[in-house]
């Protein structure tokens, strides 16, 4: 072949490597760009804060376990004890999703809390309690022994409370008739204990905001022990109040200025330690009684009662021989000491462990939140109710 078709051949074959080169250059740019759309377009459909949230919770755990002595478990561990989270061995189930019994391999039983994947709210829920309860220990609080986030799974392990919540007895015909009054008036005294650590004896300042009798629980010796701290929040420096426009919560144990206003502070949970403890002395639920002649509800049939001189009434029959009068009267004046409608009326924690142990007389109570009277706190704002009671959200006029 003559060297001027030589090299015509050649320069023909590196224009068309050119080509190619060219051509798959443009493939993959053009592949390139459809996948980044693609992936774009689905983040964009994904539900709002979702993948932060999730992200920020991963970076919580991974950052602030440090200062906590929380195990991570593996998923099969936690399989294996529940047996595969079987539907048998479920406690019960909030908004957050079921609560499931385990026993670990060296026959140690567990309750295992598996948030639910739709549960947006859980996240939140789960890292508050990841990040708070862990750093807390007190005898009348809930231990937890650990969590898991394998698998995309949101996890934690607590222990085992083998008589269950509180509400399971006290609101139960039969159940009821195993509390006795010092039963029931050590349960009181326990709780008060709990939130007394919580607001000023722990490192932290805890606001519970979700103090009611299912999230007591009970151990063997029916000793209590505050439970799920979702929805709790942490206080910074001197700071003893804060406001929110997210208003979560139980109807029934809320107090107005919550419920209403976005406000909350410690004197919020004694609100609600002063319903459970007109609960535990009636046996009665505060959402659930109707005073048939007065049309008023727990605390205001207890005011009443109270006012007039007959606070012995309030008693559930259940009780039969085993009350203390002078206890129970003590009990019902130091419970409507802490429903008072202002909040810098109602005692701390401190002041009502001293009041329940000591033997001096105590200040007149004035008149509790939600009784009828003329000042309307509906007129300042709207609360909309979720059909299980389990969350308030308050919308501003």
């Amino acid at each position: 072949m003559a060297a001027s078709e030589l090299d015509q051949t050649w320069h023909k074959r590196h224009i068309n490597k050119k080509v190619v080169v060219i051509l798959v250059a443009i493939t993959m740019f053009t592949i390139g760009l459809i996948l980044g759309s693609v992936i774009y377009i689905r983040r964009k459909l994904e539900k709002p804060g979702k993948t932060n949230s999730i992200d920020r919770m991963h970076h919580t755990i991974k950052h602030e376990k440090k200062d906590t002595d929380l195990p991570i478990l593996d998923l099969s561990t936690i399989d294996n004890a529940t047996s595969n989270f079987s539907a048998s061995n479920i406690l019960g189930e909030g908004g957050f999703g079921p609560v499931y019994k385990g026993v670990l391999a060296n026959g140690h039983e567990i309750a295992v809390k598996r948030l639910s994947k739709n549960s947006g709210q859980g996240l939140d829920e789960f890292r508050n309690e990841v990040v708070l309860i862990a750093n807390l220990q007190h005898r009348n609080l809930v231990k937890i022994l650990g969590c898991c986030t394998q698998d995309d799974e949101r996890i934690l392990i607590y222990e085992f409370m083998p008589n269950r919540s509180l509400d399971l007895y006290i609101f139960d015909q039969l159940r009821k008739k195993l509390l006795d009054w010092n039963k029931r008036f050590q349960i009181i005294s326990g709780i008060a204990r709990g939130l007394v650590y919580l607001h000023h004896d722990s490192r932290l300042r805890i606001i519970h905001r979700d103090i009611k009798t299912s999230n007591i629980l009970l151990d063997n010796d029916m000793n209590p022990k505050i439970s799920d701290f979702g929805l709790a929040r942490m206080l910074v420096g001197d700071h003893t109040k804060a406001n929110t426009k997210r208003v979560v919560g139980t109807h029934g144990y809320m107090p107005p200025e919550y419920a209403v206003y976005g406000s909350f502070s410690v004197k919020s949970d004694v609100f609600s330690f002063g319903v459970i403890v007109l609960e535990i002395v009636s046996g009665k639920k505060n959402t659930q009684f109707l005073d048939p002649f007065n049309q008023l509800n727990l605390i205001g049939h207890a005011w009443r009662l109270w006012s007039e001189g007959r606070p012995l009434e309030l008693i559930d029959e259940s009780l039969g021989d085993s009350i203390v009068e002078s206890e129970v009267m003590k009990i019902v004046h130091v419970g409507l000491l802490c429903v008072q409608e202002r909040p810098e009326d109602r005692p701390n924690m401190s002041n009502v462990v001293l009041m329940l142990n000591g033997e001096g007389p105590l200040p007149r109570p004035k008149q509790p939140a939600f009784y009828p009277h003329h000042e309307d706190y509906s007129s300042s704002g709207k609360c909309e109710y979720s059909s299980n009671e389990m969350s308030i959200t308050l919308e501003a006029r």
